[in-house]
């Protein structure tokens, strides 16, 4: 149901724009979840990255502030998460998926920041 893209190697300092697509689910479901970005790092759990309501409030995890900034767009029923100023410590597998988790995982987008 989520289908996650846009990751990519790229140098620190440097930025991405994440896509997460959730086609399957229905538009008005959609629109009211708060949907969420998480990141696998290697050997380290799955964290919370952000957050956004349907109202387009969004929340961050202390380390991506400032640099991070998640969007959405209920027409395409995406979620975006646009990257700046990348540390290597940002690399990781990226998840999206509903705050509450429900819904099954997709493959997630594999993003590279090289020092």
């Amino acid at each position: 149901q989520l289908v996650e893209s846009g990751g990519d190697l790229v140098q620190a300092g440097g930025s991405l724009r994440l896509s997460c697509k959730a086609s399957r689910m229905i538009t008005s479901t959609f629109n009211s979840a708060i949907m969420a970005w998480y990141r696998q790092a290697p050997g380290k759990q799955r964290e919370l990255v952000a957050t956004i309501t349907g109202g387009r409030d969004a929340n961050y995890a202390e380390s991506v502030k400032g640099r991070f900034t998640i969007s959405r767009d209920s027409a395409r029923k995406t979620v975006y998460l646009q990257m700046n100023s990348l540390k290597p410590e940002d690399t990781g597998i990226y998840y999206c998926n509903r705050y509450d988790q429900i819904l099954p995982w997709g493959q997630g987008t594999q993003v590279t920041v090289s020092s």
